[in-house]
């Protein structure tokens, strides 16, 4: 009897499981976690990218003093 009770849980289960495969491939469940586990996987690659170009850029620039102009640029003609 209790090999019998058993032998039938395990077949309701495995109906019961199938079932649910059944549905959720009819609706569409792998490609929402393919769609789900792509979208992780962008967030993850951003905030490593991001990460990266805040560590390699530099926090000042230092002391630019750049080129002094010597009077009126806008009065002035180039040598030939």
């Amino acid at each position: 009897m209790a090999t019998a009770g058993t032998a039938v849980a395990v077949l309701g289960t495995g109906s019961i499981m199938g079932g649910n495969q059944a549905i959720d491939h009819y609706t569409g469940g792998p490609e929402k976690r393919a769609k789900a586990e792509a979208t992780e996987l962008r967030e993850i690659v951003r905030e490593e990218v991001r990460e990266a170009l805040y560590q390699a850029w530099p926090k000042t620039t230092g002391s630019v003093n750049g080129i002094k102009p010597k009077g009126d640029y806008r009065n002035q003609l180039p040598q030939k």
